[in-house]
């Protein structure tokens, strides 16, 4: 998502949250509720201020509403972000006080998984709020929601082929794919079956072998960079967010880059990443539309959880990055602008823009 909107923190609410018994700081931002409750993950990071926390709760929250509007949900954008380390502030104690806060909010703002949280902490928070999805399959949930991430990033390629090849298969293809955690190693697998050549890379060594001991014909790159500057037909960056740098760009053999990443703009600015994408004639496939498999099983959970009709859901995902692609090629701007433009035009024509979502009475 480009960041060209001069309305990037025309926020509807931001709450404020702390509670002095567990030590719970965290902030709620709720961006649009135009087309429904807000929704969007919960963040537990060490920032290393309030202020850092608040611009990120603010960006993360606006991400979600495009996300959202863009993918077809009936959802606004939220975003919640809880000031502390994982790895010795979350308790049980600290997760209830926070499901309270966002039971307070009477259902504008559906919480789930983010950096930092889990699905067992959903279900903590769940305790305290009805507002909580992304919850195990024991509690009611869906469980793990990578499985339809690497579906819809998988969705957005062959959507990303078809506009430029004129057919929707990888086969034949060489796709890299950078990070080969959970959603890297689904999406390599649909890769596989598809009957593309599949090149990986990773920090992990442990990761890399996971993925050949299962898919012993898929190469190995020694890092990203090599991987970059390989023989490529697709990139897929499935790591950490910044992944398309000035330098990357420049060194680029693929035609297309489409992976599940957040982020992976490193400059969002009108003449930044995606334009020089587009100036070098490289597709770019909008990340937070063809990652967006997650969110999307999050909302059906709040229905109670399909598969079937999830994933149904997030096969649309083909339709959505194909509209998008075909728009930037039309009026001749970048895929992440066009995706923009969606968006807005969706938040304002299908829903209300001076709307404020209330919970039924």
């Amino acid at each position: 998502m480009t960041e060209s909107s001069s309305s990037l923190f025309s926020h509807e609410q931001v709450a404020y949250c702390h509670d002095s018994a567990t030590g719970l700081r965290a902030i709620i931002g709720i961006y649009s509720t135009a087309l429904g409750p807000a929704l969007g993950g919960t963040r537990f990071y060490p920032y290393e201020s309030e202020e850092a926390a608040l611009e990120d709760v603010l960006r993360l929250s606006r991400g979600m509403a495009y996300k959202n509007a863009v993918t077809g949900l009936d959802h606004g954008g939220g975003k919640a972000v809880i000031i502390g380390d994982p790895g010795t502030d979350k308790n049980e104690a600290l997760l209830r006080a926070y499901g309270r806060f966002v039971e307070s909010l009477g259902g504008r703002y559906v919480t789930a998984c983010d950096v930092g949280t889990y699905v067992a902490d959903m279900d903590v928070v769940g305790k305290e709020t009805r507002h909580a999805t992304g919850r195990s399959e024991a509690d009611g949930g869906a469980g793990d929601s990578s499985v339809l991430t690497a579906y819809g990033v998988f969705q957005g390629m062959r959507a990303s082929a078809d506009h430029v090849w004129g057919t929707p298969t990888l086969a034949g293809r060489t796709v890299g794919v950078a990070g080969v955690g959970k959603v890297g190693r689904l999406l390599t697998a649909h890769l596989i079956e598809d009957g593309a050549h599949v090149v990986v890379t990773d920090v992990s060594q442990q990761a890399v072998e996971a993925v050949r001991a299962t898919f012993p014909q898929v190469d190995v790159a020694p890092d990203a960079e090599a991987l970059v500057k390989g023989d490529l037909d697709v990139y897929a960056p499935c790591a950490l967010g910044g992944a398309l740098d000035a330098p990357t760009v420049e060194s680029l053999t693929a035609s297309i880059v489409c992976g599940a990443a957040n982020n992976q703009l490193a400059d969002e600015s009108e003449h930044g990443t995606a334009h020089r994408l587009l100036e070098r004639g490289i597709t770019y496939a909008p990340d937070f539309l063809v990652n967006a498999g997650g969110v999307i099983q999050v909302s059906d959970e709040l229905h109670g959880f399909s598969l079937d009709r999830a994933r149904a859901k997030t096969a649309r995902i083909f339709d959505h990055t194909g509209s998008v692609l075909r728009l930037a090629a039309e009026r001749g701007i970048s895929p992440a602008v066009a995706a923009d433009r969606i968006a807005e035009e969706r938040m304002s024509g299908v829903g209300n823009p001076n709307r404020i979502w209330l919970p039924a009475r």
